[in-house]
């Protein structure tokens, strides 16, 4: 792609997030959603294969859906009460409406299965940006709007998300169907915290884009997009074979790994509000997400790859990516957890 014309659209990119976050009317709120939106589908189509035209199709389709969903929503709520403003949403119908719109964009159980199909279609860097990048201005959205909706509904949506992400990512063998999973079990645990303590929502969230940041750059150096694949990356790589082993664990939530952190203060947060039995079913939800974790590492740590072939195998792949990214976000997905009283003392 020009680089001048991958400037634009990432510059756009930009734009429409910091549109939407800056915004306090809905007019606005949904200009900045629908530019975020037509800066995305070219860097989605740019290679023009029949997977990644689909995908962009699907994914323009189930935005612009939302996209108009939030804007009937939100002119309903303006004849109702007579403003555009984002904290008066009194009429319950298009709180709903603009809710479900809002769950479609970053892809909350039940309106999650554009999600997976979407992200196999894509590269890793676009899945990268899809799944980190294209989630802030919704969340942004859902967090300041958050006291107007239905807890009950959001408690629902939550617990959905956990379960659906566990679930489906058991069965799958494409690497970046698996991230999806995993990104909309994360998106459920940011969703489950919303109505009680909205600044763990943002803990859950910066933790989450560190650590699938860490996935999709260690998958694009080892040129890995199917779960066989991975089974030779130890040879090649064996320390980036471990440290993604790692990552993985960390997406998973074991300690002593950074992705502990958001699960342990959410669940003691529900602990708190007098909520047991959701707080067991998040626990347990994250516990079949681990599964299909422990399933990557397993192949990629401990089995040896079928094809056997007569040349030495190189010990050490040249490659031209750059690897800073990888090698930051790595550091911080594994290491964080250490300053947890840290971030407990600024965000309680």
């Amino acid at each position: 792609m020009n680089p001048y014309v991958l400037a634009t659209l990432l510059s756009s990119l930009g734009l429409g997030t910091t549109l939407t976050f800056a915004s306090s009317h809905w007019l606005l709120a949904w200009m900045g959603l629908e530019i975020n939106t037509l800066a995305i589908v070219p860097l989605m189509a740019q290679h023009h294969h029949p997977r990644a035209v689909e995908a962009t199709t699907k994914y323009f389709l189930t935005q612009a859906t939302a996209a108009a969903v939030i804007l009937f929503a939100s002119t309903t709520n303006a004849w109702i009460t007579g403003e555009w403003n984002m904290t008066n949403m009194s009429d319950p119908i298009a709180t709903a409406m603009i809710l479900t719109a809002l769950a479609l964009k970053i892809g909350l159980a039940p309106m999650h299965f554009w999600m997976p199909e979407v992200m196999q279609g894509l590269d890793l860097l676009t899945g990268l940006i899809l799944s980190t990048w294209q989630k802030l201005a919704p969340l942004a959205l859902i967090i300041q709007t958050a006291h107007t909706f239905d807890p009950i509904l959001l408690t629902a949506l939550g617990l959905m998300s956990t379960l659906v992400g566990g679930w489906g990512g058991l069965n799958q063998t494409q690497l970046r169907k698996v991230l999806a999973y995993s990104s909309i079990a994360h998106m459920g645990w940011m969703i489950i915290i919303l109505q009680h303590a909205p600044q763990l929502t943002l803990l859950a969230l910066l933790t989450y884009i560190l650590m699938t940041s860490a996935a999709f750059l260690t998958l694009k150096l080892s040129y890995a997009t199917k779960v066989s694949t991975l089974a030779t990356t130890w040879s090649k790589n064996p320390l980036l074979a471990a440290t993604a082993a790692l990552v993985l664990l960390s997406l998973g939530g074991l300690p002593p790994l950074t992705g502990f952190m958001p699960k342990w203060m959410i669940l003691q947060e529900l602990a708190k509000q007098g909520l047991p039995l959701t707080a067991t079913v998040m626990a347990l939800a994250a516990l079949i997400s681990l599964y299909f974790y422990l399933r990557l590492c397993y192949t990629m740590t401990l089995t040896i790859s079928p094809n056997t072939v007569t040349s030495s195998t190189p010990w050490r792949t040249q490659t031209t990516q750059a690897s800073i990214p990888l090698a930051l976000s790595t550091v911080m997905a594994l290491g964080l957890l250490p300053i947890t009283p840290t971030i407990v003392t600024l965000v309680i």
